[in-house]
Formats: structure tokens, sequence, C-alpha cells
């Protein structure tokens, strides 16, 4: 219970915050789409989709209302894609980032008062949570924001094929997670458990053991 306490304002501002930087990176290169929709906006009840939401706190794994985006604005969308794709997992990595200077200032746990419990509480599910996100986004399938990515490194002829695959990766995703929740099968955490550790581990250097731990108590 009390971790979903905590739980709650890490994804609220950790979704909130990648899907403004979508937004706000495609407003800089020449699309108001977002922004007319007033969907360029801190307000997190802007970007959360109920559903999504729903699944996050039920099986860890969700979303939230895409940022809209019309590539007829930008200049060049073949490239401009991939800077507001790559715009959502870079925010969540700097708030990881933030989140693990903050914590690894607070000073050894047995030194800790009660209050400053609850703040590394937060703080250790703010850079896991940002870390896991950016991460499993940044995976290469339709429709993760790896996908965009991807196709904005390759020669467009190439892109233009694999944007023809884009449902079937999307329906293999969905049956990997369900296989994953449901069988216990574990793929996609064999896929992304590795990464997550080592980012976790690099933003969090000395305190990486008392985050694991806490992680694994509040989760």
């Amino acid at each position: 219970m009390i971790g979903l306490l905590f739980l709650v304002p890490v994804i609220l501002v950790s979704l909130t915050v990648h899907e403004y930087s979508h937004g706000r990176v495609a407003y800089m290169l020449g699309d108001d789409t977002a922004k007319n929709q007033r969907r360029l906006t801190l307000n997190p009840l802007k970007h959360l989709d109920p559903v999504g939401t729903v699944f996050f706190f039920i099986m860890y794994f969700g979303w939230a209302k895409p940022v809209p985006v019309d590539p007829r604005n930008l200049k060049d969308p073949h490239r401009d894609m991939l800077f507001i794709a790559a715009a959502g997992p870079a925010s969540n990595l700097v708030l990881a980032l933030l989140a693990g200077f903050f914590l690894r200032i607070m000073g050894p746990l047995e030194q800790m008062d009660q209050t400053s419990f609850y703040i590394f509480y937060f703080l250790c599910l703010a850079v896991y949570c940002n870390v896991a996100l950016a991460i499993f986004n940044m995976l290469p399938v339709f429709p993760l924001d790896g996908a965009s990515v991807l196709k904005g490194l390759l020669p467009r002829e190439t892109a233009f094929k694999l944007s023809q695959l884009d449902k079937y990766f999307g329906i293999i995703l969905l049956v990997v997670f369900l296989t994953d929740y449901f069988a216990k099968t574990g793929i996609l955490s064999s896929i992304i458990g590795v990464p997550i550790g080592y980012m976790v581990k690099f933003f969090t250097q000395e305190a990486f053991p008392a985050v694991v731990e806490t992680i694994n108590y509040l989760l």
C-alpha cells in the first residue's frame, strides 16, 4: 500500500513530462498541433489515458495519451520525428538523473528520520520508474518511441517499408506483455532488466544497494 502511495505521483510526473517533451520539441520544430489542442502543458490530466493509467497501477505497465503530431508541419518529417520521439525518453533520463543526485546527497539511511525516509522512497521510485520508462520506450518496436528513432536513422525507403509492419509489431508487443504477466515467462524483463539495472546503478552510485532494497520493498 505504501508503495502505491508513492508510485502515483511518480508516474503522474514521469508520464506528464514525457508527453510534454514530445509536444515541446514538435513545437520547436514547427508543429503547433499539440499547442492548438491544449496538450502543450504540464497538467497531468491532459495527458492521462484512463485505461493506460489503470494498467500502470495493476500491472506496472501502461501508457499515456500520445501527444498529437502532424508531420506535414515539419520541415523534414523523416529527421524531425526522430528528435520528437527521442525527447520523451530523454526527459525521463533527466528526471532520473535529478532524482539520483538528490538521493545521493541525503546521507546514510541509519541517520534519516521518518520524513527523510519518505523522501528517499519517492526518489528511489523516481529513479527506477523513469529509467524503466526511458529504456522500455526506446525498444525499436511500434508504437514505442524507439521505433520512430530507428526509422529516422534508416534510409527513407527502408523506414517506409518498416512502417508497413507496425501493426504486427504492436500486436507482438501486447502478446509478449500479456504472456509475461499471466504466464510469468519473463521475456520482457530479460530484455530490459539488465540495462535498467545498469542505468539505475549509474544514476545512484554508492546508494544503489539501498535503492534496490527499497524498490523490492515498495513494489
